[in-house]
């Protein structure tokens, strides 16, 4: 029997054949390293990057000891942000296929507490959650932790730079100290391990290297005047064409000036930092995830989280001086069976820090001349879609398959003019066509969806 085989673990055949449905046939290293320890119910440190498939070991975890029968919070699984919250919640909804009526509950900042509260009273097997809004519920006495079973901590590290850790250690204390307690984290410095000394006991420690194979993600390297950064950018955009890029700047001052100049020439750009209302936040995320931004620029920090399975470049506007966050940065792009291009430009001053990566990746990265690329021409990267806004969603009984009606139907679009479609609690997103989009707003506004009349409004094309 393969050792990485998800049938080589004490897993029940109805959880086996859903992961062979959803396309789970071999464990990834982490998944490899941990499940059995997981399994054994011992506390565990992880270290792993994004996209290691860290999400399905501790959700595989959680589900092999749940009883669906015993409605109360079993397991807490807290994230450093609202983005992977969600995505944490979808793919564990997607994990409990196997079996029926498993409720994940979804808690986080940036939405009503008031509909948590009730859906809280109706109960929930695992909740999933920011940590200051977790905290609020303690607080309020809207949540009860006393029969948490499994507790995890997903990007530890980006939960405590985020100054997460008082938070966190008030929701271990309204958990029960017999528990299972699992910390996945990029990185395990030395104040990641003080700080969750603490929550553990006797942890087993698995660690996945950071590292990326050449055949997978082709790293480039760029020197290029720091005055000259910006433009050299809109340049490697114009060479490669990349569909969906994701620019990493050191600072949000940085984001903000390279999406407005980026703009300005032409391409379908946004920047995404700290600051940003959590709902313009939303929305440039989803606009990016279903191609309606061809360039999303962002600081670390926004960034983390993000989960968009296929990106096919990212360009390190700046060098990092942490050579682990640059393992992290060029590991968005390559996911799954696709290649990426990890594009890096470097001033004079910032090869210190290149040498660093060298040292890291144990082996030199190759440099390339900006001058060799194709002459700046007048093609910019517009983005292949565009994201309608419908003021109504699931509070509206709207679902996925009224809008493709309405839309094919009534509007007369080809599925293929029509991209993804987020249905939400009051908001319902569209992804369509560009080239359709404005005739698809005037013709759908004057008709109905379901026998109804929405507000409904196109998303700014850049």
């Amino acid at each position: 029997m393969n050792t990485t085989s998800f049938s080589s673990l004490a897993l029940s055949p109805a959880m086996l054949s859903n992961l062979d449905q959803l396309g789970y046939q071999h464990m990834t290293q982490i998944q490899a390293d941990s499940l059995p320890l997981i399994l054994e119910l011992r506390d565990l440190i992880a270290q792993a990057k994004t996209g290691s498939g860290k999400t399905a070991a501790f959700g595989i975890g959680i589900l092999a000891k749940l009883n669906p029968t015993y409605f109360a919070i079993q397991a807490l699984v807290l994230c450093p942000t609202r983005e992977l919250a969600d995505q944490v919640s979808n793919e564990l909804r997607r994990l409990a296929r196997f079996t029926e009526n498993i409720k994940v509950l979804t808690l986080c900042g940036g939405t009503a507490m008031r509909p948590q509260m009730a859906s809280l009273e109706h109960g929930a097997h695992i909740v999933v959650g920011t940590p200051g809004r977790i905290r609020d519920h303690i607080g309020r006495g809207s949540i009860n932790l006393s029969t948490v079973q499994t507790l995890v901590l997903d990007e530890a590290d980006r939960m405590v730079d985020m100054g997460f850790y008082e938070d966190i250690a008030g929701i271990v204390s309204a958990c029960p100290t017999r528990r299972q307690t699992l910390l996945f984290s990029a990185t395990y410095a030395e104040d990641i391990r003080k700080a969750s000394a603490s929550f553990l006991r006797d942890p087993a420690l698995v660690k996945v290297e950071a590292q990326h194979t050449g055949d997978k993600i082709e790293q480039r390297f760029y020197e290029v005047a720091p005055e000259q950064r910006n433009a050299a950018v809109a340049r490697l955009l114009q060479h490669y064409q990349p569909v969906s890029t994701l620019a990493f700047c050191n600072t949000k001052i940085h984001c903000r000036e390279l999406a407005e100049e980026l703009r300005a020439q032409g391409f379908s750009a946004m920047a995404l930092y700290g600051d940003l209302e959590q709902r313009e936040r939303d929305e440039i995320l989803l606009q990016f995830a279903n191609q309606s931004c061809s360039v999303l620029v962002a600081t670390d920090v926004a960034a983390r989280g993000l989960d968009i399975s296929s990106l096919s470049a990212v360009i390190n506007v700046d060098v990092t001086k942490d050579t682990e966050v640059h393992i992290h940065r060029i590991g968005r792009t390559g996911r799954g069976e696709e290649k990426g291009l990890a594009l890096s430009l470097c001033a004079p001053n910032e090869k210190k820090w290149v040498r660093l990566i060298e040292e890291y990746q144990r082996t030199p990265v190759t440099w390339f001349d900006l001058n060799t690329l194709d002459a700046p021409n007048d093609t910019m990267l517009q983005a292949p879609m565009r994201t309608l806004c419908i003021m109504g969603g699931k509070k509206d009984k709207l679902r996925p398959g009224d809008l493709l009606g309405a839309l094919t139907g009534d509007v007369g679009l080809s599925k293929e003019q029509v991209g993804k479609i987020n249905v939400f609690e009051f908001m319902t997103y569209v992804a369509l066509d560009r080239r359709i989009a404005d005739k698809t707003l005037a013709k759908l506004s004057s008709g109905n969806i379901k026998g109804r009349n929405f507000k409904m409004r196109l998303l700014r094309a850049n």
